[in-house]
């Protein structure tokens, strides 16, 4: 018979819980028997904004490319970036 787990402590803080988890094994304290998949299909990746400056002519060129490809030309900077980031 599987043992029970033992109940994990109140928290006064996030900051308190997250210490206290750094230190102990979650193994003791849920049954991951009992666990199932999650899915969130409706998340999205975090984002930041930065500020580029590029030369006029620059993003004429790009815009222009954007405009032959139907898309937004800060989504085609992306798609670029991502492209050549790997």
């Amino acid at each position: 018979m599987p043992r029970k787990p033992d109940p994990v402590p109140f928290f006064a803080s996030e900051a308190d819980e997250r210490a206290w988890w750094e230190a102990h094994d979650s193994a003791d304290h849920v049954d991951w028997t009992k666990a199932s998949r999650a899915r969130f299909p409706n998340l999205k990746p975090s984002t930041t904004a930065i500020s580029l400056r590029l030369p006029v002519a620059l993003l004429e060129r790009i815009k222009i490319e954007a405009n032959k490809r139907d898309v937004p030309y800060q989504s085609l900077i992306k798609m670029w970036l991502a492209e050549k980031a790997g």
